[in-house]
């Protein structure tokens, strides 16, 4: 059941619609903010934006 819901072709496509603007935002502010880890971090993993969103919500600087 599970394989068949990742092996659509629409699910997978989905999926990278999802994906592409977080990580993008994600690199963007983390190479600004000069949080060399948390850029190589998200990267190189694929944690389908749970890491983007975990450091998008908690772990960049904020503006003062």
């Amino acid at each position: 059941m599970l394989f068949e819901i990742i092996s659509n072709e629409w699910f997978i496509t989905a999926l990278i619609i999802w994906s592409l603007p977080w990580k993008g935002v994600t690199l963007w502010k983390s190479a600004r903010n000069k949080q060399k880890k948390w850029f190589i971090a998200s990267l190189l993993l694929n944690t389908f934006t749970i890491l983007e969103i975990v450091y998008l919500g908690f772990f960049q600087k904020k503006k003062k």
